[in-house]
């Protein structure tokens, strides 16, 4: 796609469009437990992007035909409203959707203990709500808060992030102009604690030079979510226990 006359994605003093740096992450906020008849959610804000995501089981597996008898599956639906994008969504699942959903079940089942949970499936909803490029980084890591707030056992939570290739430069967390106009664009889920990679796509050119520094980046980014995701958990659950205190300290 060709860059529209007059914007630069990158200025003379090395500021991208809204601002940041190319190491920078946009504003994120991370909420645990905002849907009460889930059994675990939690709602991401990426920059513009505004994520809710819902757990439910683990459950009885349906269809049948798809149980395991030794663990448990994953069922991700991944799902961009009408509303969500500028022009108008044709509201349902289509091809990208559905390969996303994909993706990010593969990523999650990797870090869940499926196997203490044979033939039941744990169905994990992402709604994007508003769309501005890195939905798919944003969801996956709205659905490992999900995960824990839902006290389903897993090795670790699952951060993501993008960076890409703007204007010659590697930037880390791409928002939609950068997306649509960029050279190069490479989605990260890492888990910071072991260095093991879940998810890593990318669309564009890059050198290997280039790739190695942009996938180091996204690892960087990563680790600051990672941070967010626990205080988002650790912030409900401290509410949750000042709750349960106050209410002993009323019955003695």
């Amino acid at each position: 796609m060709d860059l529209p006359e007059g914007l630069k994605l990158i200025d003379e003093n090395g500021k991208r469009l809204d601002g940041r740096r190319p190491d920078e992450l946009r504003p994120i906020k991370i909420e645990a437990g905002v849907l009460k008849r889930a059994d675990g959610s939690a709602y991401v804000e990426m920059g513009k992007n505004k994520i809710l995501a819902a757990v439910y089981g683990p459950r009885e597996c349906h269809p049948r035909h798809l149980q395991d008898p030794s663990k448990a599956i994953v069922q991700c639906a991944y799902n961009m409203l009408s509303f969500s994008v500028d022009d108008r969504k044709r509201p349902g699942p289509d091809r990208r959707s559905i390969e996303i959903s994909k993706i990010l079940s593969e990523a999650l089942e990797r870090v869940v203990f499926l196997e203490q949970f044979p033939r039941t499936s744990i169905d994990v909803y992402i709604a994007v709500l508003q769309a501005n490029a890195g939905t798919r980084c944003a969801g996956l890591t709205a659905a490992s808060v999900a995960l824990a707030d839902a006290g389903i056992p897993m090795r670790d939570l699952v951060p993501a992030c993008a960076a890409g290739k703007v204007a010659d430069t590697i930037v880390l967390d791409l928002n939609k102009e950068e997306d649509n106009f960029g050279q190069a664009d490479l989605p990260l889920a890492y888990l910071p604690r072991t260095g093991e990679i879940l998810l890593l796509q990318m669309d564009g050119h890059m050198t290997q030079d280039e790739f190695e520094r942009a996938v180091e980046l996204a690892k960087g980014g990563c680790s600051r979510i990672y941070a967010l995701q626990q205080e988002a958990l650790k912030r409900k659950y401290s509410v949750i226990v000042s709750e349960e205190e106050s209410k002993a300290g009323e019955v003695s």
